[in-house]
């Protein structure tokens, strides 16, 4: 092994598979690798196929000390260009993946061409990164890529139960002032409601697979020789000191957005998380909008529909009378394929434009965007 691959601190970052989480897992090792890390960037293998597809064989090869590899995700292999079924997913990594991560930590360790690993960085939602790089003796960090504010509520769930909240009874709860009712027993959260914790408890479902996953990954991480957060202190700073009370070892690292302006410009500034294939021309498009005019729309990642409540937000949309850039994913509606009536585009054909995907930090940043719309879970 050459004198500079011995030297270099070795880090290997495991995002959970969805591209809300691959994005900030992405530019937390862009970061590293310009403080002199070698990385090793774990991919599930679906997703990999994924980026061959919308990037093609190149935006996986890496560079000499960027390196990607990839770990089985436990669901039965699919070519699907489309995010895979989120509760599936979930309960898989959480059973699945440990064996195969723990193997790929082996192998990079035995190997002559990387440094050995420094530190392990895993998604806040794979914890077990945690079991595997404590049984291999190797420094793990946990990576909350939302905010802290989600953290707590999700540390809190166990007292939705306590409480008799969750599962609801019925469905009425929807309808009847209940997620009004006031929460005023989560430290560092002041002033908040049912309806301001994360949705995922929002279920008549005992059994509810994503309120189990979300509720216990968040106290995994308390397990975990330390926890980073996407988020600074003066954002949220009652939050993160009710926070360190319960668990001391955490660090703010965000807005990681921001810092990424700070990569130098270089092959490892390219590297593209995208899952989907982007489209270039909404530039174009927006080039010709006044500042501040353009609504931007994006629902993420894994966020369907049905066909109705599509039709609904476009009439929305077409009625606002404002320019609008509206990303519609092909997978966006349940079990089909989006489309639209023919009046809603003659409607709208003048200050309308829809796309499959595109690169989001770029078009946040154009200077034509003066509203966001985006999914709120």
């Amino acid at each position: 092994m050459g004198s500079v691959a011995t030297t270099k601190p070795h880090a290997v970052l495991v995002p959970f598979p969805a591209q809300g989480h691959v994005n900030p897992v992405m530019q937390l090792a862009k970061l590293l690798y310009s403080r002199g890390f070698h990385i090793t960037f774990v991919n599930t293998e679906f997703n990999h196929k994924r980026l061959v597809r919308s990037k093609g064989p190149d935006s996986v090869k890496g560079l000499p000390d960027f390196r990607f590899e990839t770990i089985p995700d436990g669901l039965p292999p699919s070519d699907r260009d489309a995010t895979q079924d989120v509760p599936s997913l979930c309960d898989s990594t959480r059973k699945n993946c440990l064996a195969p991560f723990k193997e790929l930590l082996l192998k990079l360790n035995s190997s002559s061409e990387v440094p050995p690993i420094t530190c392990v960085v895993s998604d806040g939602i794979m914890s077990f990164a945690i079991k595997a790089a404590e049984e291999l003796a190797i420094p793990e960090v946990q990576f909350w890529t939302a905010s802290a504010c989600s953290f707590m509520g999700y540390l809190h769930y166990r007292e939705l139960i306590k409480r008799g909240i969750f599962p609801f009874k019925d469905e009425n709860f929807i309808s009847d002032g209940t997620l009004d009712t006031p929460v005023d027993w989560i430290p560092g959260m002041r002033n908040i409601r049912l309806k301001d914790l994360p949705s995922f408890f929002r279920s008549t479902n005992p059994n509810d697979i994503m309120f189990d996953f979300l509720g216990e990954e968040a106290q995994n991480c308390l397990k975990a020789p330390a926890i980073i957060f996407n988020t600074f202190d003066a954002f949220e700073h009652q939050v993160l000191k009710a926070i360190a009370s319960k668990f001391s070892r955490i660090y703010t690292i965000g807005p990681l957005l921001l810092l990424d302006t700070h990569v130098p410009d270089g092959h490892v500034k390219s590297l593209n998380s995208s899952l989907w294939k982007e489209d270039p021309k909404c530039f174009e498009w927006l080039d010709q909008r006044g500042p501040n005019s353009v609504v931007y729309v994006n629902y993420g990642s894994i966020t369907v529909m049905t066909d109705q409540h599509l039709k609904e937000f476009a009439w929305g949309l077409a009625n606002s009378k404002y320019p609008f850039l509206w990303i519609v994913r092909p997978d966006v509606l349940m079990g089909d394929s989006a489309t639209l009536p023919q009046e809603f585009f003659e409607e709208t054909k003048d200050r309308g434009l829809l796309v499959s995907w595109c690169q989001q930090e770029q078009v946040l940043s154009h200077p034509s965007v003066g509203l966001y719309v985006e999914v709120c879970l």
